[in-house]
């Protein structure tokens, strides 16, 4: 339990929430922790949730999968973040996407009504966590519209330095890592990984980057 509050210490839902009522808090909102196994399913398409998960370990990813099996990286996931509070609180009748561990992971989960209606204990962190997950919820819709501002670009070329260029500015530095191999990046892109690859050479080739993995370097 001490290694989870020092993780939820870190995280954004909890902001300004005294260490001393975290265990309190976790309680009344009937908090519970799973393990996954890499590539394994946590929330499945079509399904309703009315929890949020709160990544505690390993990593997740948040995919879609079209009619024709291609598969897109919305986004990937680390300790201290959330996913599905959008949906859950949205009440959203068919999750539209999946998420999948992407390696051995741990995650807390927490249903949203225990957090939007006060418990009969009037517990004071309430009106708190409610500010803060509506804050959460606006800057997760945030990174959703920078995810369409990139694969709206008509080339994959386009579609790869605007995600850099991102990428460089959020790491404010020309020199990064991003959280993708070669088939991730091409799926987080949404286009094919063998044209991605051939931008990408031509690009070093032309001395506008250099890579190796996920290292990135913007010339």
């Amino acid at each position: 339990m001490k290694k989870t509050l020092d993780i939820l210490k870190q995280c954004t839902l909890f902001d300004h929430i005294e260490e001393k009522n975290l265990s309190v808090m976790l309680r009344c909102l009937g908090a519970k922790e799973r393990m996954y196994q890499k590539n394994e399913t946590i929330f499945s398409e079509g399904e309703t949730i009315t929890q949020l998960g709160i990544v505690l370990s390993g990593a997740v990813q948040i995919i879609r999968v079209d009619y024709y099996g291609n598969r897109s990286i919305l986004t990937e996931l680390e300790p201290v973040q959330l996913f599905g509070e959008s949906f859950a609180c949205a009440g959203a009748k068919a999750l539209p996407v999946s998420v999948v561990a992407n390696e051995n992971s741990q995650v807390l989960f927490i249903d949203v009504n225990r957090i939007t209606h006060s418990c009969s204990n009037a517990c004071e962190f309430h009106n708190q966590i409610i500010f803060n997950l509506l804050r959460l919820v606006a800057r997760k819709n945030l990174i959703f519209n920078e995810k369409i501002e990139i694969t709206s670009k008509r080339s994959t070329r386009e579609k790869l330095m605007t995600y850099l260029m991102m990428q460089a500015k959020q790491n404010h530095s020309h020199d990064f890592l991003i959280p993708f191999d070669r088939q991730e990046l091409a799926d987080y892109l949404e286009v094919e990984r063998s044209g991605l690859s051939a931008e990408i050479s031509k690009l070093r080739k032309e001395g506008i980057l250099e890579c190796k993995r996920n290292h990135f370097v913007i010339l």
